[in-house]
């Protein structure tokens, strides 16, 4: 069946469904156990074993590989069992940087599945009689659903009902005007999607109206689905600090190499074994070079994105966490964000009688046609299960909604009693809300809105009492809605602005007001301590958003608070001029948003953005950060993006910026570990083959030494606690190097500093005894064991007894695993002889142990004397 062919009651019949009651429960889960779930058929994954070898191509472990080849070659050659030692250790590290490589990749997609989890997409259905939400994968055909303005369209469904309908459809037909759409339109047998303006299809949005439709493809079987194949091309995201890193390793790599090149010309003419030398230059370059630098910071991101789940915030794109580092203006809606999104209508006006009432549970009957009325005008729905209040809606509607319930007039009773006739749903530029009921045998057209805006339209009643009320009440921090209303003879076809809001009898004010969350007056506190900007912008007259901004810090004295009509008088290079003076904006479109947006960023700030409506979407794209409401958010908001706070709360946008912090530190203190340890090994087998034409340390000993105190270590420090005076500091300039704030010159100096300390217990260990063996052995201890002691200075730029030596236990783990090992390696007798280490007096150990513990001292007193700079 073409359900777009076919009439609206063919199409229920088809589907034996009833578009009031829906399906029951019980034939929904029939429906879904026969047909499946409403999901596209996930990509094919890669088995474990095509992961393992994609791994293999990277070029250092080719090198890798070549090496071992070579090595097993000579091994068989020499016909010595201890010579296959080698190349068997090589390929053990192979196979374990593959086998991590599989395991970091594995887990990644697993947090990945866990964010889509998060974030899934909801739907609104009829079943039972009733309407509910539910996960749009639980959508079968047949369900009756229900779709408004920001929404996205959850499966193919044909339209039962429609007021003003549109949808962007242009990821199915390329159009890029919004799709009118009508319950009745009569579409052409076999007509092309974009002409079936009688259905809406899967993975599109709506952008205006809102409808019931009746579902009648789900899954594989929805248009989008017939082309989801073409649909599987979202890339893994690279931030562009990993992009850096990849291409740092790269540069690296370069000089490693020519490093060893040079090793490789003086061994040849030193008359050294070619074999020997070339082992060593290509161990060297293996071990100096970071080749997991990138995939370590990728694990360190994805701790940390999984921590943000924890609090909250659900990072849509990946390097929306380094960015969060960087946030110096933070712009928030009021409404939900920084109050409890939980409107109460607390008093109304009523302009005949001229009567203010606080709202209790039975006002006079003045107060109650006037909530009557309002509610009539809502969306929202009000449901009370086992007790428990359920807003279902707009906040401010639920407030008017839940106000006429608790004086007996539940919605569900109004919507039956003064059906709705037509209507003009409510639009941001207009500021109003129409619709037309059947009151007592007569069209009566009932409005909502701003006073200001709907005063200009009455004709009749009070409104001059009105606006003494209106400014009372919002002196007093109340939101204000205006009522008014109109009698006409016919209901138009298609109602339109012009016609209908125009000659009204202004009927009374309904003032609520959205507490402030608790939470929220500390976190502007912190963010002003950290170098961070709060912004109000709402809706809301400007005496309200500025009394509620007074009242969390937002608004302090000197600070200026504008309404959307002074905001479009000024000029871009006006508002440029004035943007870190004003602290609330009143009455803004989402338009103004970008504007707003964009003066910020002219001024070199970061800048994060909240919101929720479709139209909000480009404001979203537009800031360095779009933060899209969890709860309240469209799904067009949500998909533009960068982070979704899954509790609409200003406190969540500051705790992610506080993670955004701690884990960009995380990541430098990973980067500075990794290569101030890499660079010592270059510079400790480089300065010795110039000096001595020895190398300190024999390939098996450097790959040991890179496979056991690299990784675990590096790891450990991503999953360092974000320190507690991240947030005391400004913000991170955008652009700034990683190595800013004297960490390149830290890392070249540590590098130099391991080198030296390795390099003075090699001349004493050989000198001493004689044996190059001895002076290798005390070389292999120091430059290990200082660099597992190492990870534990780069744990912060405070002093390791300020913040607890022991206190990071993955640290702990990861240095006892690698100790064990590295003295395994030393003190059991086969492997020692394996990798050419032998036993030292007591005095050598001693000495090794205290140069491997120089770099604690000399780096604690560089902090204490303040050397080691903090952001301030």
């Amino acid at each position: 069946m073409k359900p777009y062919e076919k009439q609206i009651d063919e199409v229920l019949k088809h589907w034996q469904v009833d578009p009031e009651h829906g399906l029951s429960t019980a034939e929904a889960q029939k429906r879904s156990r026969e047909l499946g779930e409403n999901k596209l058929k996930a990509a094919r994954k890669k088995t474990i074993l095509q992961r393992f070898f994609e791994q293999l191509k990277d070029g250092m472990i080719i090198i890798l590989i070549i090496a071992a080849v070579i090595s097993f070659g000579v091994a068989v050659y020499e016909g010595e069992a201890q010579a296959f030692f080698e190349p068997l250790l090589i390929l053990l590290i192979v196979v374990l940087n593959a086998t991590l490589g599989v395991l970091q990749e594995s887990r990644a997609e697993k947090a990945l599945e866990a964010l889509k989890k998060l974030s899934v997409r909801q739907a609104r259905v009829t079943r039972d009689g009733k309407e509910t939400i539910i996960d749009a994968v639980k959508l079968v055909p047949g369900d009756i659903i229900s779709l408004q303005a920001g929404d996205f369209v959850p499966a193919d469904a044909r339209i039962i009902a429609s007021a003003s309908l549109k949808s962007d459809e242009s990821a199915l037909t390329g159009e890029s005007v919004p799709a009118e759409k009508d319950a009745n339109a009569v579409v052409a047998e076999n007509a092309p999607l974009a002409e079936r303006h009688n259905m809406v299809y899967s993975g599109c949005s709506i952008t205006y109206g809102h409808a019931k439709a009746v579902v009648t493809a789900i899954g594989m079987e929805t248009e989008i689905g017939k082309i989801a194949n073409l649909l599987d091309t979202e890339a893994d995201q690279q931030t562009p600090l990993q992009l850096k890193l990849a291409n740092l390793g790269k540069h690296l790599g370069i000089i490693a190499l020519a490093a060893c090149a040079v090793i490789f010309v003086l061994g040849l003419l030193d008359g050294m074994d070619v074999m020997q030398i070339f082992m060593t230059a290509v161990a060297l370059a293996v071990s100096a070079i970071p080749e997991g630098l990138p995939a370590i910071v990728t694990i360190v991101l994805s701790i940390g994105v999984q921590r943000m789940v924890k609090k909250k915030a659900i990072i849509r794109r990946l390097p929306a966490v380094e960015t969060l580092g960087s946030a110096s203006v933070i712009c928030s809606d009021k409404t939900g964000t920084l109050t409890q999104n939980r409107m109460t209508l607390v008093k109304a006006f009523e302009a005949e009688h001229g009567i203010l009432e606080e709202i209790g549970d039975n006002n006079s009957p003045a107060i109650k046609k006037l909530l009557q009325y309002a509610a009539l005008c809502c969306d929202a729905t009000v449901e009370i299960v086992d007790g428990e209040v359920r807003h279902l809606g707009d906040p401010t509607e639920t407030a008017i909604v839940f106000a006429a319930h608790r004086n007996g007039m539940p919605k569900e009773q109004l919507n039956r009693l003064y059906p709705r006739l037509a209507e003009i749903p409510f639009e941001s530029e207009r500021k109003l809300m129409t619709t037309v009921n059947r009151i007592e045998g007569k069209n009566i057209v009932i409005v909502k809105g701003a006073f200001d805006v709907l005063a200009e339209k009455c004709t009749r009643g009070d409104v001059l009492t009105g606006k003494k009320y209106s400014d009372e009440l919002s002196s007093q921090a109340l939101r204000l809605l205006a009522i008014a209303y109109k009698e006409i003879a016919t209901v138009p076809q298609n109602p339109t602005s012009e016609e209908l809001e125009n000659n009204f009898t202004f009927m009374g004010l309904v003032g609520m007001i959205d507490p402030p969350r608790p939470e929220v007056r500390h976190a502007v506190a912190v963010c002003r301590q950290a170098g961070i900007k709060p912004v109000m912008i709402t809706g809301d007259q400007i005496i309200t958003a500025s009394a509620i901004a007074r009242d969390l810090g937002i608004l302090l004295d000197g600070d200026d608070a504008i309404s959307g009509s002074e905001l479009a008088a000024m000029s871009d290079a006006e508002l440029k001029e004035r943007v870190y003076r004003i602290s609330v904006y009143a009455r803004v479109s989402p338009e103004d948003k970008i504007r707003i947006v964009r003066a910020w960023q002219q001024r070199g700030e970061v800048v994060s953005m909240t919101g929720d409506g479709v139209n909000d979407a480009p404001a979203l794209k537009a800031a360095d950060i779009g933060c899209a409401m969890g709860i309240t958010g469209t799904d067009v908001a949500k998909d533009a993006s960068d982070m979704t706070l899954t509790d609409d709360n200003f406190a969540t946008i500051v705790d992610a910026v506080r993670e955004g912090r701690g884990i960009y530190d995380n990541i430098k203190k990973v980067v500075g570990f990794l290569l101030g340890t890499n660079i010592g090994e270059i510079l400790t087998v480089f300065l010795a083959m110039i000096l001595w034409r020895q190398s300190p340390l024999l390939p098996l000993q450097l790959l040991w030494i890179n496979l056991v105190t690299d990784s675990l270590p590096a790891i450990a420090l991503g999953m360092e606690a974000v320190e507690e005076d991240v947030m005391k500091r400004g913000p991170r300039p955008k652009n700034e190097s990683i190595f800013a704030q004297g960490l390149g010159l830290q890392v070249v100096l540590q590098g130099f500093m391991f080198a030296i300390l390795t390099l003075v217990g090699f001349l004493a260990g050989w000198k001493e005894s004689g044996d190059i063996a001895a002076g290798r052995t005390m070389a292999f201890i120091i430059l290990a064991l200082t660099q597992v002691v190492h990870s534990f200075n780069m744990r912060s730029n405070h002093s390791l007894f300020r913040i607890g030596v022991f206190s990071n236990r993955h640290l702990n783990s990861a240095a006892l695993i690698s100790l064990v090992l590295i003295l395994l390696v030393v003190f059991a007798p086969p492997v020692a002889t394996i990798f050419g280490l032998t036993q030292l007096t007591v005095k050598g150990y001693l000495l090794a142990l205290t140069l491997a513990f120089v770099p604690v001292a000399v780096l604690e007193i560089v902090k204490v004397s303040g050397l080691l700079k903090h952001r301030s």
